[in-house]
């Protein structure tokens, strides 16, 4: 008898036990489970590793949200506190190849989308816009093609849009503005053409770098974003004057229009020197004139470069005295006379940079700011008419 009472409590132990961990029925909602079959069914299987995470999403073997996640559905989904709603797709960047199937739009619950680092190509499908609480979509580092769809500007919920390093063409959408969450914009190296169109009104970052975008930058397309903090606009085709409002922008910390074709550019100090601005990129334009010196009236500057423009004239003596300035390129231009004395010495707070390559005269060779060595005297001649201005 005691035989049989030891052995009837190990039973109704094992079962309380395993009844703990053992799923007892699908919870996924249906309309999620066949969504997430469609989108792993579009992806080559041959792209798919043995040891990666869509390689554990095993629908016969187990339901998606249940847990605990021992062998299957490891890892690339998130589901809702209920398990009933999947609520985010984080694929591993190991290359799974495939279009993005159109069907995902059935994941209405989902808040994140994130295929990063891998390589899926074709468009990307117009029914995204049906995601309405999406709130981050990242599709950066693939192979996406066509143009961004305009269908995505119904997405109110949506503060980060990463779409960088693709192969997308045609124009922003001109409906941007009407993100009224999007706080963070990245489209950079894709080969975008137009202009800008009038921005979201939220936005923190501003990253569009590396694409073809041209004409002037307007006002009315930054006009409102109170929040603006990085702007990232480099190697494109902008031209004309940058005006003195883009520098008045409320919160703008960090500025990047290098490699572009700004021909001019304006600058007015700072209501009572009140900005953040920190740093500053304007190389490589065809900006002409004298060096701008008003930039010392931002209290907070520390990086400044105008290097490989048409500058003219003298190094401002304020450049060598800000306090806050600790890079200063000024190379590659054709900026005469003596360099400040500030600058040398061990008394200058400019830590690194280059004076190099202009028309300076006396520029101690043995200063690390006079490196490369200045323009011969030839191409300075003509670039002044004659002998260059002292």
């Amino acid at each position: 008898m005691p035989n049989f009472f030891i052995s009837l409590l190990l039973l109704l132990f094992f079962l309380l036990f395993t009844n703990r961990i053992a799923p007892a029925h699908a919870l996924t909602s249906p309309s999620d489970i066949s969504a997430l079959k469609a989108f792993k069914a579009s992806i080559k299987p041959s792209s798919i590793p043995a040891w990666s995470c869509l390689a554990s999403w095993d629908f016969a073997a187990a339901d998606p949200c249940a847990s605990p996640r021992r062998t299957h559905f490891t890892c690339g989904l998130t589901c809702s506190p209920d398990s009933t709603r999947v609520t985010q797709i984080t694929l591993d960047p190991v290359g799974y190849s495939g279009e993005l199937t159109p069907l995902v739009s059935q994941l209405t619950q989902l808040a994140t989308l994130d295929l990063a680092d891998n390589s899926f190509y074709g468009p990307i499908p117009s029914s995204i816009s049906s995601l309405l609480n999406l709130q981050s979509l990242t599709l950066r580092s693939n192979r996406f093609s066509g143009s961004v769809p305009s269908s995505i500007t119904k997405l109110k919920l949506l503060e980060s849009l990463d779409l960088a390093r693709n192969s997308l063409t045609g124009f922003l959408p001109s409906s941007m503005t009407s993100m009224p969450s999007l706080r963070r914009l990245d489209l950079s190296y894709n080969r975008l053409t137009g202009s800008l169109p009038k921005l979201p009104p939220s936005l923190l970052e501003l990253a569009l770098k590396g694409n073809s975008l041209s004409g002037s930058l307007s006002k009315s397309s930054f006009d409102g974003l109170t929040q603006l903090e990085v702007v990232e606009l480099s190697e494109n085709s902008f031209t004309g004057t940058l005006q003195s409002w883009f520098f008045l922008l409320p919160s703008i910390q960090q500025v990047n229009l290098a490699n572009n074709s700004l021909t001019r550019v304006e600058i007015s100090g700072p209501a009572a020197g009140q900005s953040d601005l920190v740093a500053v990129d304007l190389g490589f334009n065809r900006i002409e004139g004298y060096a701008p010196v008003n930039f010392v009236a931002y209290p907070l500057l520390s990086s400044l470069s105008l290097r490989y423009n048409r500058l003219r004239g003298k190094i401002p003596l304020e450049f060598s005295q800000k306090k806050s300035l600790r890079r200063l390129y000024l190379d590659g231009n054709f900026l005469t006379g003596q360099p400040p004395k500030g600058f040398f010495g061990g008394q200058s707070p400019v830590s690194s940079g280059s004076l190099g390559d202009n028309c300076l005269w006396s520029c101690p060779p043995s200063s690390q700011l006079c490196l490369p060595s200045q323009k011969p005297s030839s191409i300075c001649k003509q670039a002044y008419g004659g002998k260059p201005r002292s």
